[in-house]
């Protein structure tokens, strides 16, 4: 029994906390926690701007709520969300709908070119395999401005000025920041592993995809997610390469509720939670993988 009570007393010296500790603990979720809302209060304003009534959008102080002030509204203004699909020529779902079909592609030509590159960078030796990867690393710090001018001519001697093209197949040919946190991923799997699929005659190819790929889903779903998030938020690529309305991505389209002389700024704060949401979906949706990707990059160099 005295035995017993020992471990027990034991225990709970190891366990307890100390005042000091528990300061610092909660001094740190605290900050966490203001951090939190501050990033938190745009997506909030957005939401509740959506809502106001005109009267209520430019009151001084500003409404952190919409029903804040009852002289300054009468109701909550949810038809804001059905109107902003309407409002726009063509209708905004259009916009969507091209979004959509650029991010999709733009993410399989993500998923295809950049293992394979990764795969030949970290795991087949070849002659200049080094000195070709530090270049391939250097171009990240190219800015996009300035390649913009050279991209422009090389598309329009394509015929591709005008059409989604410009923004879906430069991705199947590789993202040098992508290229990297895979490269980094397939350090961290043993040789040995490779290795043992080379004995049993299994080609290089077939190693990559039997082998390789399987292992690395954490990795390949951080590219997607990243490569989605780009091209779902791109504005400065369809508005160099877009030239007509029906082809229009979201960026482009939320342009539609400013007229010459007024802002329909419940319309556009109503659609831009409805392009916001499904982003905040998706990434909750695929939160630990994604941790999982970003966390086990890296660890080799």
């Amino acid at each position: 029994m005295a035995t017993a009570e020992a471990r027990y007393v034991a225990v709970r010296r190891r366990t307890a906390i100390s005042p000091g500790t528990l300061a610092l603990r909660i001094l740190r979720h605290v900050v966490l926690l203001v951090i939190g809302v501050t990033f938190l209060l745009p997506f909030w304003w957005m939401v509740a701007t959506s809502l106001k009534p005109d009267q209520a959008m430019f009151v001084l102080p500003p409404l952190l709520v919409p029903w804040q002030d009852p002289q300054t509204w009468d109701r909550l203004v949810f038809e804001n969300y059905p109107t902003a699909f309407t409002y726009t020529n063509p209708p905004f779902i259009v916009f969507i709908r091209n979004t959509l079909v650029i991010a999709a592609i733009s993410v399989v030509g993500a998923l295809i070119s950049n293992p394979l590159a990764a795969y030949g960078f970290s795991r087949i030796n070849w002659p200049g395999r080094g000195p070709l990867f530090a270049i391939t690393l250097a171009t990240i710090f190219l800015p996009f401005y300035t390649t913009v001018i050279p991209l422009f001519l090389v598309f329009r001697t394509f015929h591709w000025v005008g059409t989604p093209l410009p923004l879906i197949i430069p991705p199947f040919f590789g993202n040098p920041f992508y290229i990297f946190l895979l490269r980094q991923f397939f350090l961290t799997i043993p040789r040995e592993l490779s290795e043992a699929g080379r004995i049993d005659g299994a080609s290089e190819l077939r190693i990559f995809t039997h082998l390789m790929l399987p292992l690395t889903k954490p990795a390949l779903a951080t590219i997607a997610l990243f490569e989605f998030l780009a091209a779902w938020k791109d504005f400065l690529g369809p508005l160099l390469f877009l030239n007509k309305k029906e082809t229009y991505t979201i960026s482009l389209g939320l342009n539609f509720y400013r007229q010459e002389y007024d802002t329909a700024w419940g319309l556009m704060m109503a659609m831009s939670v409805c392009v916001t949401l499904p982003i905040i979906i998706l990434f909750f949706l695929v939160q630990r993988t994604f941790i999982q990707g970003i966390t086990l990059t890296g660890i080799k160099g």
